[in-house]
């Protein structure tokens, strides 16, 4: 297979020709960023223009649409000639003068005869990678179509033979009489953005990490991690009911910048803010478990994560009240620090505390972390009063010692003071 397309007369440039290009590669790579595409056709002597999602599958382009619609029966006997078009918005130039304002883009345009799959094993195939080109791996983990559905959606292929790429990657591109002007010109970069998934209704797991945008870093990653005292598992809309349950206390909420959430829906709204965060890369948040019976105790998190410069803070910590003076606060510190340093090779760990929590302040003295200082009204307390915030932290190097301690600490059932 050639590494260029052929040009024919439909997509030889008329204009701008040095935007023009036959590349098999570059249009590939355009069809796989992309997932939509428009596709133009024919019925009854009049044009339409249909908007749907596309996957590549080779040197074929598949699209899909309703058995009933137009398209899917313009395609029945000997397919349908079409005018596929994918265009990216990569950026949009300012120039000094209004005609010289314009675009960087990349764009395929595919001509052809689509035809409509017949064969169930390619039909199959082809819907199956819709579904992973929206989401890798969401094929697997969703139910396939029934008989039924699969009889009301139409595939069709058109192999990319008459292809074409045009893009403009360059800047500003004035009149030398124009440079002068006071008006500024320049390249505005436009880029597209996965936000945080907004879980269904009803749906009891946490977003899954092949979305599209996910942070895959394992800074970012709430990898679950097991003792004997407590165990950690990524946090879910699941684990709602029991945090509602556990964390039913106003003491427990005493010092968080948050008011305690008195319902269930108030607890999930919490929830989905810890798992938005997430999303945006800025705190991993596990629920905190008994490892005997599974019962959800409270919730812990990494926050203000920074791989660059290896640092990340340790907080949001709640426990119902019934489990402190366990050790269930030390071993989960003491996981969360393993990982930290041991397996993610942080070196700064810190915590951040209400300079009237005394109760927090001893705790986190005691794994092994040294007062860094006080940031002075800091956040507003849900009173309205503003918090002084005293910071701790552990670098490193101070690691080895307060590991051996904390381990020490828990070998003898030692955990005066642990409490969140």
């Amino acid at each position: 297979m050639s590494d260029l397309y052929s040009p024919t007369e439909r997509t030889t440039a008329t204009r701008y020709r040095d935007r023009m290009s036959y590349d098999r590669g570059a249009a590939h790579a355009i069809l796989d960023e992309a997932y939509d595409c428009s596709v133009g056709f024919v019925v009854d002597g009049e044009p339409r223009v249909l908007p749907t999602l596309q996957v590549r599958v080779g040197d074929t382009l598949y699209f899909h649409g309703s058995s009933g619609g137009r398209f899917g029966l313009a395609a029945r006997d000997r397919g349908v000639p079409v005018c596929v078009s994918v265009t990216l918005l990569d950026a949009l130039v300012f120039g000094r003068s209004q005609f010289h304002h314009s675009a960087n883009y990349r764009s395929v345009v595919a001509m052809g005869v689509a035809r409509l799959v017949t064969d169930p094993a390619e039909k199959q195939a082809a819907m199956s990678a819709l579904v992973d080109k929206v989401a890798a791996g969401r094929a697997a983990d969703s139910r396939p179509p029934t008989r039924q559905e699969f009889a009301q959606t139409s595939v069709l292929a058109l192999p990319l033979d008459e292809v074409s790429v045009r893009s403009r990657t360059t800047g500003v591109k004035d009149d030398e009489a124009d440079l002068t002007l006071p008006h500024w010109a320049g390249v505005l970069p436009l880029r597209r953005l996965a936000g945080p998934p907004e879980t269904d209704p009803g749906v009891t797991v946490a977003p899954p990490a092949y979305l599209p945008g996910a942070p895959r870093s394992p800074w970012h990653t709430a990898a679950p991690l097991h003792g004997g005292h407590v165990r950690l598992e990524p946090l879910a809309p699941a684990h709602v009911d029991g945090l509602v349950e556990a964390l039913a206390d106003d003491e427990v909420w005493r010092y968080l910048p948050t008011p305690r959430p008195a319902t269930r829906e108030q607890m999930a709204a919490h929830v989905d803010g810890l798992l938005r965060r997430q999303w945006q890369g800025s705190q991993v948040a596990w629920a905190q478990l008994e490892p005997a019976t599974g019962a959800v105790i409270g919730v812990t998190s990494y926050h203000d994560i920074d791989p660059d410069f290896r640092a990340l803070g340790i907080g949001h910590t709640l426990i119902g009240r019934r489990w402190w003076r366990t050790g269930v606060n030390t071993e989960a510190k003491l996981m969360l620090l393993e990982r930290a340093f041991d397996v993610l090779g942080a070196e700064k760990v810190f915590w951040y505390t209400d300079i009237r929590n005394e109760r927090s302040q001893t705790a986190i003295a005691r794994l092994g972390a040294s007062r860094d200082g006080l940031i002075r009204r800091q956040r507003p307390r849900p009173d309205g009063s503003w918090r002084d915030t005293v910071v701790f932290a552990m670098t490193a190097d101070e690691w080895p010692t307060a590991a051996k301690r904390l381990r020490e600490r828990l070998a003898f059932g030692d955990s005066p003071g642990d409490n969140p």
